[in-house]
């Protein structure tokens, strides 16, 4: 409605990363939102966004989820190290993975894809991708996820540890796969 008003043009996707970095507070998503339009114009693209509030774009995790599920060790370490040296936390990247595991499992269910609030482009790369992971893998990465947040504080080597637990995420498809072998 602000932007409308405003005269300001937007891709949705910008509009719904304004709205996550406010955490549902209205006066900071208008701050915010205020903030962009004064860096960007009055034309706010999802790339914009994105780059002026330092928020990890969500194509980082569909890519390190297919990595995962590929089993492609090389383009997961490299890909950590990329999103490492553009700045961002470790630990907030491994929430993130977290989340974006959530969400794959809210899209699994078409009744549940309605939980998920991003874009209609965005809720369809979720339901696509979900289709491509095993429901076991998902819980026992969230599992994974979960046990290395409580150990992030504590530890000496906080890379090596995130680290550790993308090499776990990475095989967890090959222990399903073989079992599946063992079976037939």
């Amino acid at each position: 409605f602000i932007a409308k008003t405003e005269n300001v043009t937007f891709e949705q996707e910008a509009l719904d990363v304004i709205a996550q970095k406010a955490d549902g507070g209205l006066r900071d998503a208008c701050s915010i939102f205020d903030q962009m339009i004064a860096f960007t114009g009055n034309h706010l693209t999802y790339k914009q966004v994105v780059d002026n509030l330092n928020v990890l774009d969500f194509d980082y995790y569909f890519k390190i989820t297919d990595a995962f599920l590929e089993q492609g060790l090389p383009e997961v370490m490299i890909t950590f190290d990329d999103i490492l040296k553009k700045g961002f936390d470790g630990h907030n990247f491994l929430l993130g993975i977290g989340e974006h595991f959530r969400n794959l499992m809210v899209s699994k269910d078409p009744q549940t894809l309605i939980l998920l609030e991003v874009s209609e482009n965005l809720k369809q790369r979720y339901a696509i991708q979900s289709q491509k992971c095993q429901l076991n893998f998902l819980l026992k990465g969230l599992a994974l996820i979960s046990k290395t947040d409580v150990s992030y504080k504590s530890a000496k080597n906080q890379r090596l540890l995130v680290e550790m637990a993308l090499m776990q995420l990475t095989f967890l498809t090959a222990s399903a796969d073989a079992e599946k072998k063992k079976d037939e």
